[in-house]
């Protein structure tokens, strides 16, 4: 989401406040460097949760969902570790997706791991 554009600002800010009324603090909106950009990083517990939020006005294309894809991840992946590496985070980590296509907004929690992203077989 890129936070110029007014319809993406909406949906990472019904993402928050979904995630705060989870129980997530939020820890940080947009973190980019030059190799991606988070969304949004947040604190669930003890665990450090970076969270794509993605949104669809319909359900052509499989969805919101469907736009987190292997590459994607991959970017993600790459953002969080220089993320955990510049502001020496040391917890658990896991990655969340919200998906907003009208009501309700879905959350899918660990929709992915660092193993499905780069497989250590």
């Amino acid at each position: 989401m890129h936070v110029g554009n007014a319809p993406g600002r909406q949906a990472e800010d019904a993402a928050c406040k979904l995630l705060r009324s989870l129980g997530y603090a939020i820890v940080a909106r947009n973190w980019s460097f030059r190799g991606g950009e988070l969304d949004i990083v947040a604190r669930d517990g003890d665990t450090l949760v970076f969270v794509e939020v993605k949104a669809r006005s319909g359900s052509g294309f499989g969805g919101p969902e469907a736009a987190v894809s292997r590459a994607k991840q991959r970017r993600l992946a790459a953002a969080a570790s220089a993320f955990m590496a510049r502001t020496d985070a040391d917890l658990p980590a896991r990655f969340d997706v919200v998906a907003l296509e009208g009501d309700p907004v879905r959350i899918h929690r660990a929709a992915f791991s660092l193993d499905d992203v780069w497989p250590t077989d």
